[in-house]
């Protein structure tokens, strides 16, 4: 199972690119292919879909964009085909609200979405979706975030002084720098 793949796009087709990596080219299904540039070097956050007649890889530019889409395809009766289109057209933080909102009307504009899938969307996923304004997805302070939700901190907490945190900082400074604007 990939996580990531870093390397240089060679392709952009409708609905994929090609990406280099150590001389071998991966054929990666993507959202928004369009996003990236020819040439540009880049990290790609990869989901593995395998079948018996098929291996297919799909990749996003940031995690949230790949967690909503691996939620989306644990939904009965959605498959990746049909989740990719929906991050095609709508942003994540947009999907979240839909769902939370059970706006049945919202979901059923995306691509081969009827009113059977979109109210499965609902039932399966309302309520277990973190809001993307509670999502946190900054790599440099992973293990801070770790260790203050160990510590008990709410993740909306943390949000709120993230910014305020230096992440050229030693773990532990950010540790103490954080707890010192927790305490505040």
């Amino acid at each position: 199972m990939y996580s990531y793949i870093i390397g240089k796009v060679m392709a952009i087709n409708s609905n994929s690119i090609v990406l280099d990596n150590n001389k071998m080219g991966y054929l990666i299904y993507t959202p928004l292919p369009y996003s990236f540039k020819l040439e540009e070097e880049i990290k790609v956050y990869i989901y593995q879909h395998i079948k018996e007649d098929e291996n297919t890889l799909y990749g996003f530019k940031d995690i949230g964009e790949r967690e909503l889409f691996l939620k989306l395809i644990s939904v009965k009766g959605l498959g990746p085909k049909m989740a990719l289109p929906i991050l095609s057209v709508s942003s994540v933080s947009g999907i979240i609200d839909a769902i939370e909102r059970e706006n049945i009307l919202y979901l059923k504009k995306f691509p081969r979405i009827g009113d059977k899938i979109a109210r499965q969307i609902i039932l399966d996923l309302k309520g277990k979706l973190v809001k993307q304004t509670d999502k946190i997805a900054e790599e440099p302070f992973t293990d801070l975030i770790e260790a203050l939700k160990g510590l008990g901190y709410k993740v909306n907490i943390i949000n709120h002084i993230l910014p305020k945190i230096n992440s050229n900082l030693e773990l532990e400074q950010q540790i103490k720098e954080a707890l010192r604007l927790l305490l505040k």
